[in-house]
């Protein structure tokens, strides 16, 4: 058993008796629990998370992260559910029947993807729905469940319940959230069908992301970024190139690139500029805790955020251009993706503005040199936002996202959460106006203002939309979540998690590794398939590792964030995608409840039919080869999407058979293409 779960399920025993002479199975130690809390005025919930420390000598990873997780002011919103027995069950029995939670207004979810750990005699399961955020629930296991010999399990007395059960005469102890038993019952079961029941509180999503909102003020774009203080605004017929020198170490090394001109048919103007915007992170790439309810985010230094905006040519309609933000995904950078875009949204009078993610772009050093037609030219800053955060010298295409050693469970979740801040600054900037040329008018509408973005600029995207009210309609394409199911279900991406079992201290990787970093057995099934008995040795350890990082991460999860969505939204995401896998889409579908609002790219059609690639997730801005239909219909859709101000949502291939709108779907499978 984990090492962080023994001491937390020896505090989370309730109301339990264990006989010699007991004929039936128990319900012992059920997690999670209030009792592993502690008061706390300054949360909303009114409660911290104190679970108790493992031996910070020995298990020096596990510390750290029960360090994190004591920070938050619940517990997880999709939980990993554990309940210790004493003795062997009939798994056949286990159902969301007979084990359920049941929350605010008596809403019963039941649960799913179950496994029985016989080595402890533990059941772990999840909900089956994502819960509310900082509300009450009342995890309730019933007599429903049977034990190997098919007797019912024993009950637990509640109040003044003396009447001896009828499985042979335990009755157990008087229940210690007898209060929460009527809300209990609100699953249909009397107190005499309850065996085991537990009282916890999940954790706030995005009270602090709120509180941050509320202290932006936006203030001005400037477009003077020429080395010799040129205005870097630039009619897109008279530039010749746009090259690029991306800092790849902090030698400095730099790598050479350059735009494709071509792509931007239908935009006039393009230039560069800057804003600033208030930096909530530290140097670890923390943004520090501070209370839900009565805390004050701190600013710990402002980020001078570039970004790159293309206009559509012609004369610009009153107010201005409608503007869509467009977000870029993982390793990628604001001249990647959103270059593929601009100029299927410019040629439908949509301007595109774009800026790169906190840890991405290279390092600052970077320069763009833009050569007019007449052969001059202007040298200005590239906008990266990497570091180098491990001091090899070396500035990865990601690197400074995520935090690191001590703080490593938090991953990228803070640098999400700064990249949306960074997007909720820079809509105040939209709304105040942006006058790119220099004439006193505004170029951009103040109010007709849109959010696009792929991969993780979906993922942060989904956030932001659920944040950002001043943002009238989005258009998330294949984002996933949480972030750790991601890595854990991609081919492209699990090696990554596999290094991070495996240099933790003690390792958890229950594998070979020379066999392979992808090679850990972590024995989860997959929703809605038959339980699973786990005999994996470590698997346990890893399923729970797995639990704390999603719960750690969840303020910056797009699922979370899916049901504060209230603005019109098209989601994209395509079959079998390999490196955002279904099942982790298709969990802010449920979440949202988005089935409608969604758009499904059938890969699993056009790989064999036309040769577009076996892993579609890109398949928005593969513009080059047998995807290029593809992706020129998904970008229509999204560019009449906000032409219409999100009111027509068409389907991208007509009646074609290669889009689904809606989609028809929601795959919790993997469907990978050999």
């Amino acid at each position: 058993m984990p090492v962080v779960l023994r001491p937390v399920l020896a505090l989370c025993a309730l109301a339990l008796v264990l006989p010699g002479a007991a004929l039936a199975t128990s319900v012992g130690q059920l997690f999670p629990s209030n009792a592993l809390t502690t008061l706390d005025r300054s949360q909303l919930t009114g409660l911290r998370v104190n679970l108790p420390m493992p031996n910070c000598a020995t298990n020096p990873s596990d510390c750290a992260d029960v360090a994190v997780l004591n920070q938050l002011d619940g517990f997880n919103i999709q939980p990993r559910i554990s309940i210790q027995f004493s003795g062997p069950i009939d798994l056949t029995t286990v159902s969301s029947h007979s084990i359920f939670l049941v929350g605010p207004r008596f809403h019963v979810v039941g649960i799913n993807q179950i496994e029985w750990e016989p080595a402890t005699n533990t059941l772990h399961v999840e909900s089956d729905e994502q819960l509310a955020q900082d509300s009450t629930y009342v995890l309730v296991v019933t007599r429903g469940v049977r034990d190997a010999k098919g007797r019912p399990l024993d009950r637990i007395r509640f109040g003044d319940d003396n009447e001896d059960s009828d499985n042979g005469g335990h009755s157990g102890d008087r229940h210690d959230d007898e209060d929460f038993l009527p809300m209990a019952m609100g699953g249909g079961v009397g107190p005499k069908g309850i065996a085991g029941l537990s009282v916890f509180t999940t954790q706030s999503i995005n009270a602090i992301s709120t509180k941050i909102r509320s202290q932006l003020h936006g203030g001005p774009a400037n477009f003077l970024l020429g080395t010799h203080g040129e205005r870097t605004v630039f009619s897109l017929s008279s530039v010749s190139s746009v090259t690029f020198l991306s800092q790849t170490g902090t030698a400095p090394t730099f790598e050479p690139g350059g735009l494709f001109l071509p792509l931007f048919a239908g935009v006039g103007t393009i230039a560069f500029g800057t804003y600033d915007s208030p930096n909530y992170e530290t140097a670890a790439e923390v943004i520090p805790a501070v209370g839900t309810r009565t805390g004050v985010p701190a600013v710990q230094s402002v980020n001078k955020v570039q970004f790159t905006l293309w206009l559509p040519a012609g004369t610009a309609p009153a107010g201005g251009w409608p503007v869509a933000i467009f977000g870029h995904g993982f390793t990628d950078s604001k001249d990647g993706a959103p270059t593929t875009v601009a100029g299927t949204l410019a040629g439908n009078g949509i301007a595109t503005i774009a800026i790169n993610v906190v840890g991405h772009g290279g390092g600052p050093l970077g320069t763009y040199k833009v050569t007019r037609m007449d052969g001059t030219s202007v040298v200005l800053p590239l906008g990266g936002r990497g570091i180098d955060q491990d001091g090899n010298g070396s500035i990865d295409s990601t690197e400074g996202v995520s935090a690191v050693e001590a703080q490593s469970l938090i991953g990228t979740r803070d640098g999400l959460r700064q990249t949306a801040i960074d997007l909720m600054q820079l809509v105040k900037v939209l709304k105040a106006g942006v006058d790119a040329n220099g004439d006193g008018a505004s170029d951009l509408s103040k109010s007709r203002i849109y959010y696009s973005g792929q991969s993780f600029g979906g993922i942060y995207g989904v956030q932001l939309l659920g944040l950002e009210p001043d943002i009238r309609a989005g258009v998330p394409n294949v984002p996933g979540g949480p972030v750790i199911e991601i890595a854990r279900l991609s081919p492209n991406f699990r090696i990554l998690v596999g290094l991070s079992l495996l240099f933790r201290s003690p390792s958890l990787y229950n594998a070979v590794p020379n066999a392979g970093l992808d090679n850990f057995n972590e024995n989860i099934p997959l929703r809605n398939l038959p339980s699973v008995v786990d005999t994996v040795p470590g698997a346990s350890a890893i399923q729970q590792l797995i639990d704390n990082t999603e719960w750690a991460q969840q303020s910056a999860n797009p699922a979370a964030y899916a049901p504060f969505i209230t603005r019109p939204i098209i989601l994209q995401f395509a079959r079998g995608d390999m490196t955002v896998p279904n099942p982790t889409t298709s969990a802010i579908i449920r979440a949202g409840n988005l089935k409608a609002r969604t758009t499904l790219f059938r890969n699993d059609l056009t790989a064999p039919a036309f040769g577009t690639d076996k892993d579609p997730h890109t398949f928005l801005t593969n513009v080059f080869g047998p995807g290029r239909p593809f992706a020129l219909q998904a970008q229509q859709q999204i560019a009449t999407f906000f032409a219409s101000d999100g009111a027509t949502m068409i389907d991208p291939d007509g009646a074609g058979p290669f889009f689904e709108t809606p989609t028809s779907m929601v795959p919790e499978d993997l469907a990978f293409l050999p």
